[in-house]
């Protein structure tokens, strides 16, 4: 019999690497593995559902999820966390020194409803206590003018939002035509010098480290999602994947932290390794989906309160059954 032939649209991560090169193979399964940017995978597979398993953005698919919209069905693998802070730019005359000063303020935001911005807003009113309503948000492309929102939504009652086409948060800010934006990705401006913007936290790093002391949240990003006809045609893909994942990340952190050779074009990633396992555990990107509850209900909570979705969702019906627990000797 024949292994089953699917495709994959995943980023090139080091805990996913294995899987692309061939080395780790799902049982049973051809794996074909697109690596494209994660802004087209999440378009393509939210628009026209290409892919047979892909990353996908954790907040478009509980949104899509709340409205009913379900081709889809999770595996607990979290292949993108990574905390906000070190995402916040501001523009140097914009009189903004620290999170409080962004009331009234413009606000770029490259999608409202993008995860990391559904983040950043919870952090800024579960920690500085700025709502959503004293924030002016200002939607536009990075770099490319045009960008729109990749999933359907209402916007929340008094939330302001002005779409821009012609313009892009990187000339805004630089300008001054808007105040701060929020982006994953720096800025051209940033990264060429502009002496017109800076980062809000100078010190991101330790406000990241802080953060997660006084929370336990290191922020979900993605998940890997199944088209859920595979699903129901072939159940134990599920299971046969979310392995695979996981030995694939498995054996990424025993290479992290080999001290025989730098794998990683850093010198000091073994005491980078350290100072983040004292901090968070050795196990500080758990797959499953218990390890990782509290971190999903509170992604889960922000969506709700930021009035993005209209009901909350029993988490457990969204995940693959068949990897809610594994199978032991």
């Amino acid at each position: 019999m024949s292994d089953l032939h699917l495709t994959l649209a995943c980023e090139d991560y080091d805990r996913t690497r294995r899987l692309k090169d061939g080395i780790i193979k799902p049982e049973g399964i051809e794996l074909n593995y697109l690596v494209m940017s994660v802004e087209e995978i999440f378009w393509r597979m939210m628009k026209y559902e290409e892919f047979d398993v892909s990353e996908l953005s954790m907040g478009a698919f509980l949104t899509a999820a709340a409205r009913g919209r379900r081709p889809f069905i999770a595996i607990p693998v979290f292949p993108s966390r990574t905390f906000r802070h070190r995402c916040l730019f501001v523009n140097s005359g914009a009189g903004i020194d620290r999170p409080q000063d962004l009331r009234g303020k413009r606000m770029g935001v490259p999608e409202y409803s993008m995860t990391a911005a559904v983040w950043l807003r919870g952090l800024f009113q579960h920690e500085y206590s700025i709502a959503p309503e004293e924030i002016h948000w200002i939607q536009a492309g990075e770099e490319n003018p045009g960008r729109k929102d990749r999933i359907d939504f209402e916007m929340p009652a008094g939330v302001r939002l002005d779409s821009i086409g012609d313009r892009t948060l990187n000339q805004m800010i630089d300008s001054g035509e808007i105040d701060a934006m929020m982006s994953p990705r720096m800025p051209t401006c940033f990264l060429e010098g502009s002496p017109r913007v800076r980062r809000l936290f100078a010190n991101y790093k330790q406000a990241e480290m802080d953060y997660f002391r006084k929370t336990g949240l290191f922020p979900i990003m993605h998940v890997i999602v199944i088209k859920r006809s595979l699903y129901e045609e072939a159940p134990w893909v599920a299971q046969t994947l979310y392995k695979a994942f996981c030995e694939a990340k498995d054996l990424c952190m025993r290479e992290l932290y080999d001290t025989n050779i730098l794998r990683v074009s850093l010198p000091w990633t073994s005491a980078e390794y350290e100072e983040t396992r004292d901090l968070m555990t050795a196990d500080y990107w758990p797959y499953g989906l218990a390890p990782n509850r509290m971190n999903l209900e509170t992604l889960h909570g922000y969506l709700y309160e930021q009035g993005l979705i209209q009901q909350k969702l029993d988490l457990d019906d969204l995940f693959a059954r068949e990897t809610l627990e594994a199978f032991k000797i």
